[in-house]
């Protein structure tokens, strides 16, 4: 609909509740009403969000030089093993960093995908292949807490410790495949309070399929029921959990 068909449509509008006003009056109250309908403020982003369509290398220094100084014909023969493969990914292109290097996919790599790539990265002539680490996609950190715990354990009058806390992680089953980025922190929830917090830091896929799987998930911590809940914090950066700290 164009927009003087609005426009013919709001006079009418305007002549149907106000019958008695004169033309002017009617040009005046379709001026208001538009003057108030403000379009949504768009936001132009200078960056892009953390992509997971990168498989990261951890390789040394002596390495990533010998390498990336035939990227080109790598690209080509990646692109070649991961067609053998029957795989949809393709690598665009390859770049250095300080401890490794990253190839840059245009589809987040699946963990066939992944394996082809390091084997054929340690079976090149110009790597070392005692220096070259496990391959994988980026992740960052997110940020978690757990709530329902007694400051104090049980029947006794010691405070939650962090191996305590450490204790609890390990011998719950729903933190089996996770892996912590930092040392959980125990906080009493206020002075006068008999409960305390657990916050914690993991290592997520960019997917946030970690965090997915423990949110609201509840467990057993003697007679009480702890559960995991989400904290809200900024969006991190993508990192390898080894070494981009």
């Amino acid at each position: 609909m164009s927009s003087s068909d609005n426009n013919t449509r709001e006079v009418l509008k305007i002549k149907e509740v106000f019958s008695n006003l004169q033309e002017e009056n009617i040009e005046k109250i379709q001026k208001i009403i538009n003057s108030s309908v403000k379009p949504k403020l768009r936001l132009n982003m200078t960056t892009e969000r953390p992509s997971c369509k990168q498989v990261i290398i951890p390789i040394n220094s002596g390495n990533i030089i010998k390498f990336m100084s035939n990227s080109s014909n790598h690209i080509t023969n990646i692109n070649r093993l991961l067609k053998n493969i029957k795989s949809d990914c393709k690598a665009g292109y390859i770049q250095s960093e300080k401890s490794g290097i990253i190839i840059i996919t245009d589809k987040v790599a699946s963990i066939l995908d992944l394996q082809t790539i390091e084997k054929y990265v340690k079976n090149s002539n110009q790597i070392d292949v005692e220096n070259v680490d496990v391959s994988q996609l980026p992740q960052s950190k997110s940020y978690l807490k757990i709530i329902g715990l007694s400051y104090l354990i049980e029947n006794t009058n010691t405070p939650l410790t962090l191996n305590v806390a450490e204790t609890i992680l390990k011998n719950n089953h729903i933190f089996n495949n996770i892996l912590i980025a930092s040392s959980p922190r125990v906080i009493k929830i206020s002075p006068k309070s008999d409960m305390a917090i657990i916050w914690l830091d993991i290592w997520n896929t960019q997917s946030g399929t970690n965090v997915k799987d423990l949110i609201n998930r509840c467990f057993n911590v003697g007679s009480f029921i702890a559960m995991v809940c989400r904290v809200n914090m900024n969006p991190s950066v993508p990192q390898c959990k080894k070494y981009w700290k």
